[in-house]
């Protein structure tokens, strides 16, 4: 009785573990990073602009005055990760049935209907990870010693990653790589 209780405990921290995950899975990482390049601002924007367009961000607003321009895209979720969560969720939530059905043998078979539990995971997956996000890139004023041109970017930090490793050769963007350094 006393191992089922420790694997009912760990069978418990395993389903809040995936709890945890879930929720990791969905937040939102919106970042802002200052980059720079040598090249004018109106190449260095035209460069950002084409390739947003390219990814399929659409042009939402700007604000000539803040010289700000906002784009909206929309964020998919990973079927294959909603197909391994809903697995995970079943194979975990059946574990959790049999150490019920050890517990309380009077229970019979039915704890191991929890397994039909497992692909809400993956729906709720779905469900907070499809979303629309939004793109900010301001340009900010450069003094004459440094040159070139200055751009902030308020984006989902993967979306800066691709960014920064796609149009960094060919605009000479450079930001301080603490996007590319940082392990999350």
């Amino acid at each position: 009785m006393a191992s089922s209780g420790s694997t009912l405990l760990l069978t418990l921290l395993l389903a809040i573990g995936l709890g945890f995950f879930l929720r990791a899975a969905s937040k939102d990482r919106t970042t802002v990073v200052e980059v720079h390049s040598p090249r004018p601002p109106l190449e260095v924007l035209e460069g950002l602009t084409n390739w947003l367009v390219a990814r399929g961000w659409r042009s939402e607003s700007g604000d000539p005055e803040r010289q700000l321009l906002r784009f909206r895209g929309q964020v998919a979720s990973s079927t294959a990760l909603a197909m391994l969560l809903s697995l995970l969720g079943c194979i975990g939530a059946g574990c959790l049935g049999l150490v019920l059905r050890q517990l309380w043998p009077q229970l019979h078979w039915w704890p191991l209907l929890l397994a039909l539990l497992g692909p809400g995971a993956g729906w709720l997956y779905r469900r907070r990870a499809e979303r629309a996000e939004t793109l900010e890139l301001r340009l900010i004023e450069s003094t004459a010693a440094m040159g070139g041109s200055s751009v902030r970017l308020r984006a989902h930090r993967d979306e800066l990653i691709a960014l920064e490793l796609e149009l960094g050769a060919e605009l000479g963007l450079a930001s301080d790589g603490a996007l590319l350094s940082s392990p999350i």
